[in-house]
Parts: C-alpha cells; structure tokens; sequence
C-alpha cells in the first residue's frame, strides 16, 4: 500500500511516499501544484492519500488527491486510540494533531513531548496512558527577531540564519539581540523539559520543525541529551498512521 502525505505549513510544504510505514520519498516545496502531485501519484503508483494544511486555499490540491487517489480527509476528529481532552478541538491545529498521533504510534504507552521548531515553537504533550490534554504555542526564531524591530523604534531586523548554531556573545547591538533571541527561547524550551519531567516519569522529547538543528545543538550540551530525539518526518508519520488506520477500520 502506497501513501502520499502533504504537510503544508505557514513557511512551506512537505510531501512524502510511504510504502507502509517505510518512507520511500520525501521533498520539500515552496509551491504545490497539481501537475507535481499527479506526476508522483504516477511515478509511485499511491493508493491512498491524506493532507494537513494551515491553508484554506487548497481546492484543487484535495480535487487532484480525490481524482488521483483514495483521498482519507484528515481532522481532529480522526482518532487512533488517543483519549483527547482539549477543550476546542476545532482549533487545534492539525499538524500538531498529526504529531500526537505519530507520537502514539511510535511511542506507545511512554510519555512524549513535542517540540516544533517552526514558523511557531508548539510544544505538546501525549502521556503514557495516551491522554492528551494539549500543549503550548510560542512564537518562533524569525518572529522572535521581528517582533523587536517592529514594536521599538531603533532596534534593528537582525538576520538570523538557522544554519548559525552557536549563540554569541552581546558585544554589539546586533550579537546582543541575536543573543537574547536565541539564548531567550532555548532558556524557554529547557524550561517546558524540566517542567514536563517533573511530572512525567521517563519522558521522551521529540524534536522537529525547520528549526531543529539549532535546539538540538544545544540540547546536547544539557542533562536533557539523553531525552532527545530528532524526527524530521513526524508530522508526516502521523498522517501516514491515519491512512493506515482508515485503511483498517475500513477492510
């Protein structure tokens, strides 16, 4: 059984093939089109396929999936098992959703916490009775630098690129916003960690998002190593998981 899955965030997209759960192709997009799709429906032979978007403007995505694909439409109200507690479903972002349900999966009856480094930091917790409550959203690096050029009237728009993974000194105006930027939010994302472990007994931290790189650098540095792990394709996994699940529920 063959799956596409399409993750389309606020920066860009991510579509991957999956042969069951084995990862066969995976890229990364600034622009979907139909043409694109139809040529990897083809190319892999998908059988099935499923998308998590913050976008509403995907008419013709879902049209080419339905006419291409037996299209599974992914909500929160797609559930695996997962005794979910938040309060305003219909809010909750689907990719978050889509880690929870990944996270279940792979991680079943341990206690997980997520962190996405992306456009936003979201941080999201699945215990180990698969319970899940809901979680935290901060904003990210780039808004972070942004946020201080626009509400102040000297302050620069510091360039930050996310391939700079140490954190410098404040010697100047520049290094000293870079500084309290980065060394800001990883004082931040330790702090959710000690916080969760205190309740949590063996937690693992799952780190993805666009800016992983950088707080997997410095979460190496801390007590919290052994904890971390990296998993690029988390939000994908979980969608391909729910192909899988309707698959099941439907056979």
């Amino acid at each position: 059984m063959h799956n596409l899955v399409l993750d389309i965030g606020n920066t860009n997209g991510k579509l991957a093939v999956f042969k069951d759960r084995e990862l066969l192709h995976y890229q990364s997009l600034s622009q979907l089109s139909p043409v694109l799709l139809k040529e990897v429906i083809e190319k892999y032979k998908v059988n099935n396929s499923t998308i998590s978007s913050v976008s509403r403007e995907l008419d013709e995505v879902i049209d080419t999936l339905k006419q291409n694909s037996n299209y599974v439409e992914f909500s929160t109200s797609l559930n695996t098992g997962i005794k979910n507690y938040y309060q305003s479903v219909q809010t909750l972002g689907l990719d978050r959703w889509a880690k929870v349900v990944a996270a279940n999966c792979l991680y079943r009856n341990e206690n997980c916490l997520m962190i996405d480094a992306g456009t936003c930091i979201t941080y999201d917790l699945l215990n180990d009775q698969a319970e899940y409550y809901g979680g935290s959203i901060s904003l990210g690096f780039q808004m972070r630098f942004q946020a201080l050029n626009h509400f102040t009237g000297r302050l620069p728009l510091v360039e930050w690129n996310r391939e700079e993974l140490e954190i410098p000194e404040g010697r100047d105006t520049g290094s000293a916003i870079k500084n309290g930027v980065l060394q800001g939010t990883m004082n931040e994302v330790e702090g959710f960690i000690a916080q969760q472990n205190k309740n949590n007994k063996d937690l693992k931290v799952l780190i993805t998002g666009g800016d992983a790189a950088f707080l997997l650098v410095q979460l190496k540095k801390t007590i919290f190593a052994p904890q971390i792990i990296h998993d690029p394709y988390l939000v994908l996994k979980g969608l391909n998981e729910v192909i899988a699940f309707e698959y099941v529920q439907k056979n």
